[in-house]
């Protein structure tokens, strides 16, 4: 009888795995740094560093201690805002709506109702429907059922009385009006460039705040932030500013913090990096506890909504968007987002259509329904990772937050172009990890399909443009390289092309002829491979005279490349190729020009600079 059956005998209870010993860090360190050795590598590969320099080790034990969590619903809720958390009836599921057309909106907006959705979130005013159809839309819409938050820019206070007024007229108790009217001047500063009044969002405020307890006001939005290419701190200190300068202009009005910190929402983005969203929201309720603590009401808990981030989505490949938006969504819910809105897989390509709302909001029903999200308070508390990512996070977010406080604040930080400049960096090194592919795109960047079917969307409604933050999506230099071959497809009936030059065997020459494959298909390039195995320089030739592109590209392995690649690279020459790429890096000494050969493609390499470059050479139009 083994140790552990003995153990189950004496004491009744299973011993799982109890004849073994218990290993400390330290074998576990030894152990990888032999396969490390093996491998020719070190440690410092299992380190990941996030864009806010948190490096996320490859394993966390109990000697990593983080602040202790606290417990749900109590300060610093970190655990959620609620002692039960979402457990009796599930995250808010909002969705979001804006189209123009009055009739289609509220179709969509019962359809969404009918499916699982429990709150509504509507763009009134420019770029959505007008104020005075606000009837219209909501047209059989039970509000003490459903409520309803605004999204209607500078309109907000027309837009507030409208849906006032509909309250009333379906007899609504005060007490019992729900929801946000959508106030966020700052956050329109942020898109647009121009200053709007705070003033006449806290004077409405002010006198809706004893009527409408459970009634929001203001929206502390960090899209605008997250849009134009911010880290997760970099948005997390912005918002927090953000509804700190509302809770100054609130309390300089009359309000008390606690009352007025309740008038506040926070939007915030959730992405594929599942673990980052999870911190990102259960640090984001740490940082604004502490600002509450400060100001004298430590028992505000924030409320937050959570938007699966439009900047992952793509337009190439759509459909791979739901599989973002499950992971996006799911961290969120674990996080402890209070409301979560899906974005539609086609949101990058115009508005949705009936069946992209509905595996939106099915989504979230999976999730609640029959995964049971829900039914666990704060699943990742506990988790030594989460909790150091969590605190790590969150310190960097306070950073963020202080500074520009230092600096007079969000508004004078939107002026002078500070938080600006600060984004643009941050953007400008996932840029780089993205033109590289160290941060890939399924579907774009990598495996695309050149063939895909077109989605066809009404585009979604123009808002006047401002000297706001930018909007950008990670996919978006990729999708400018497709757009361009597929206008060339239609001006020339075939897409550019780049002629495969595969040396050997295919078992020799497959690994890199199909990685070259999918690196040229990125930017809709039709790899030309002509197959032939053991194929004579001659063949070769012959066969990229066949395909009629002036590019070509050697495939092979590097003892094919050092006895064959400078001849096969001649031949192609002087057969009219005027450039030979090599897939592979260069030898030591080597550089493009040498041998005959005009560049690499590699892991590692620049890959929108090749594609870029092979597509100008085709004399593609840009």
């Amino acid at each position: 009888m083994g140790k552990g059956a003995e153990l189950t005998r004496l004491t009744g209870e299973l011993a799982l795995a109890a004849e073994f010993g218990t290993p400390s860090r330290q074998d576990w360190e030894r152990l990888v740094e032999k396969v490390l050795e093996r491998a020719g590598s070190s440690r410092e590969r299992l380190v990941t560093t996030t864009d806010d320099g948190i490096e996320v080790l490859p394993l966390y034990t109990a000697d990593d201690p983080a602040p202790p969590a606290g417990f749900p619903g109590v300060p610093p809720f970190v655990r959620g805002s609620r002692p039960d958390g979402h457990v009796l009836e599930g995250w808010d599921v909002r969705a979001l709506h804006e189209a123009v057309d009055v009739a289609a909106t509220n179709e969509a907006v019962l359809a969404d109702l009918e499916g699982g959705v429990t709150s509504l979130w509507l763009r009134v005013g420019e770029g959505g429907v007008p104020v005075s159809a606000l009837r219209d839309v909501l047209r059989e819409v039970r509000l003490d059922l459903a409520p309803v938050v605004l999204d209607a820019g500078p309109e907000y206070e027309r837009a507030a009385e409208a849906l006032l007024a509909l309250h009333s007229e379906q007899g609504v108790p005060d007490t019992e009006v729900a929801g946000n009217l959508g106030a966020d001047p700052i956050g329109l500063r942020a898109r647009t460039g121009r200053e709007h009044d705070v003033a006449a969002a806290v004077t409405l405020t002010a006198r809706l705040a004893d009527r409408h307890p459970r009634l929001s006001t203001f929206v502390a939005d960090g899209l605008p932030y997250h849009e134009a290419g911010g880290s997760d701190a970099q948005e997390l200190g912005a918002v927090t500013a953000t509804a700190v300068a509302y809770l100054r202009a609130l309390t300089d009005a009359g309000l008390d913090v606690a009352r007025a910190a309740a008038r506040i929402e926070f939007r915030l983005a959730a992405t594929t990096d599942q673990f980052g969203t999870i911190a990102k929201f259960r640090a984001a309720r740490r940082v604004w506890s502490r600002v509450v603590e400060v100001c004298g009401a430590p028992g505000a808990a924030m409320r937050q909504h959570a938007v699966t981030s439009p900047a992952m989505l793509t337009r190439r490949d759509p459909a791979v968007n739901l599989l973002r938006t499950t992971v996006a969504s799911f961290a969120a819910g674990i996080g402890g987002a209070d409301a979560v809105t899906v974005l539609p897989f086609d949101h990058a390509i115009g508005l949705p259509d009936r069946f992209s709302r509905r595996l939106a909001r099915n989504t979230q029903a999976i999730l609640l329904e029959e995964s049971k999200l829900a039914a666990v308070i704060d699943p990742a508390g506990g988790s030594w990772f989460v909790e150091n990512l969590t605190d790590a996070l969150a310190r960097r977010a306070w950073d963020e937050f202080t500074a520009i406080e230092k600096a007079g604040g969000i508004e004078s930080e939107l002026a002078s172009g500070a938080l600006a400049e600060r984004l643009a960096r941050t953007w400008r090194a996932r840029s780089r990890r993205i033109a590289t592919r160290r941060d890939a795109l399924t579907g774009v960047s990598e495996f695309p399909l050149l063939e895909e079917r077109a989605f066809d969307r009404a585009p979604r409604p123009e808002v006047t443009a401002g000297g706001g933050l930018p909007r950008v999506r990670h996919a978006q230099d990729y999708e400018r390289l497709r757009d361009r071959s597929d206008a060339h497809l239609a001006e020339h009936g075939s897409r550019p092309k780049v002629f495969l030059a595969t040396l050997g065997s295919p078992a020799e020459y497959t690994a890199r002829a199909t990685f070259a494959a999918n690196l040229f298909l990125a930017g809709g390039i039709e790899p030309v491979n002509p197959g032939v195995a053991g194929a004579s320089t001659d063949e070769l030739v012959q066969a990229f005279r066949d395909s009629s592109t002036p590019v070509a590209c050697v495939c092979g392995t590097d003892t094919a490349y050092t006895e064959h690649a400078a001849e096969v690279a001649g031949a192609l020459r002087e057969a009219g190729a005027t450039t030979v790429l090599l897939a592979g890096k260069p030898a030591e000494g080597e550089t493009g020009g040498s041998n005959g050969i005009s560049g690499y493609v590699h892991r590692g390499c620049d890959v929108l600079a090749v594609l870029t470059d092979t597509l100008d050479t085709l004399g593609v139009a840009p």
